[in-house]
């Protein structure tokens, strides 16, 4: 890259907007998109909020320049726990927080660990823990999963992503003098699929409640998650492909692609909604399948380097209403022919699971009037 590109460069990086998950464009599509997947029963509410579902599908991506708990909602690097399919992590919010949480105590000046993510065995019947004074306690995984849901789990998700200071341990650990604590191994690797059922349950709370600015709040943003979890490069470490050398493809992945191509090519009609029977089973399900693409996302951006000179991959072209330095609309063509269509099922997939969850929340609050 010659100076004049380096400039460019660092002229887009401080000057442009933040490119945002999907982009503004490709979240607000899904979102608009999902409404026509609903039964004639839910159909006429969403039309009539057709407008804010759909201008409010990126509130969850401005929210992440607020608090930090915001950002780890929106991907999972699935990659870092293992090999597909991923067994290692389990499916149940408790279980995969209680597996990667490590336990101290505190006795005076001296900091022990009690037990970690390699010592845990969450399919284990139960936990042996060593106590400073070599004392072995063993307590039932369900006694310690009660422990961890009322002392722990509670506490855990609004507070800061640190370190956890606890109230002492039931009658079991408790030792005098001493003081326990939790440290958080896993959050920061993302929680997508886990905040999908909060928000499922969120949902299907404010159906039955009909609780009609929480409905609309809560559909728009489901959405936005739902739109991340079928991007392939929110499911792994490697999300902006600074791994491979390959930085940017995040961005040119997931809004260059579409804000060129959708309105000439893709088609947006997907059928009608369905009810899910299985809604963590599903969540996980798109998770997985947007991790088997993520090798096609990268190999190919690779192939297509290779058959284009530097100076013809980045170009200064109009986007969001800025000029900025982006990839070149031909190397972008050739790179969308490429994936043979994937950005679209994804963007396919993700309005027909946004309107299947919006109908499944319904039902399982009682299908109320709206």
């Amino acid at each position: 890259m010659n100076t004049l590109q380096s400039l460019s460069l660092i002229y887009m990086l401080v000057f442009s907007p933040p490119s945002l998950d999907w982009g503004f464009f490709a979240h607000r599509k899904i979102n608009h998109m999902a409404v026509f997947t609903l039964p004639e029963d839910m159909i006429d509410f969403y039309k009539k909020n057709l407008e804010y579902i759909s201008e409010h599908a990126v509130d969850a991506d401005k929210r992440k320049f607020a608090t930090k708990q915001e950002a780890v909602r929106h991907y999972i690097d699935i990659d870092h726990w293992g090999g597909f399919p991923f067994k290692e992590v389990p499916r149940n919010r408790t279980d995969a927080y209680m597996k990667y949480t490590s336990l101290y105590v505190v006795n005076g000046t001296d900091t022990l660990e009690l037990l970690n993510a390699e010592q845990f065995e969450i399919d284990s019947l139960s936990i042996n823990i060593s106590l400073a004074d070599s004392t072995q306690i063993q307590i039932s995984k369900v006694a310690y999963r009660q422990f961890f849901k009322s002392k722990i789990l509670n506490n855990f998700y609004e507070s800061k992503i640190q370190d956890i200071e606890l109230s002492l341990l039931d009658e079991k650990f408790k030792k005098p003098g001493f003081r326990y604590f939790s440290k958080d191994n896993f959050t920061a690797y993302g929680i997508l699929p886990f905040h999908l059922m909060r928000m499922k349950y969120s949902l299907t709370k404010a159906f039955k409640n009909l609780e009609y600015k929480k409905i609309k709040r809560l559909s728009a943003d489901i959405g936005h998650y739902i739109g991340d979890a079928h991007v392939p490069l929110h499911t792994t470490e490697n999300y902006d492909g600074k791994m491979t050398q390959q930085d940017g493809i995040h961005a040119f992945w997931e809004s260059r692609l579409p804000e060129l191509f959708a309105e000439k090519e893709y088609n947006f009609f997907v059928g009608k909604a369905i009810y899910i029977d299985d809604v963590q089973k599903y969540f996980w399900e798109i998770i997985l399948q947007s991790h088997r693409d993520l090798e096609k996302v990268l190999a190919i951006e690779k192939e297509i380097q290779q058959t284009f000179k530097k100076d013809q991959q980045f170009c200064w072209d109009l986007r969001l209403d800025a000029t900025q330095f982006i990839q070149c609309e031909a190397y972008a063509k050739a790179y969308h022919e490429a994936l043979n269509g994937m950005v679209e099922r994804r963007m396919r997939g993700a309005i027909k699971a946004l309107g299947n969850i919006w109908f499944t929340c319904w039902v399982d609050a009682g299908q109320p009037k709206l």
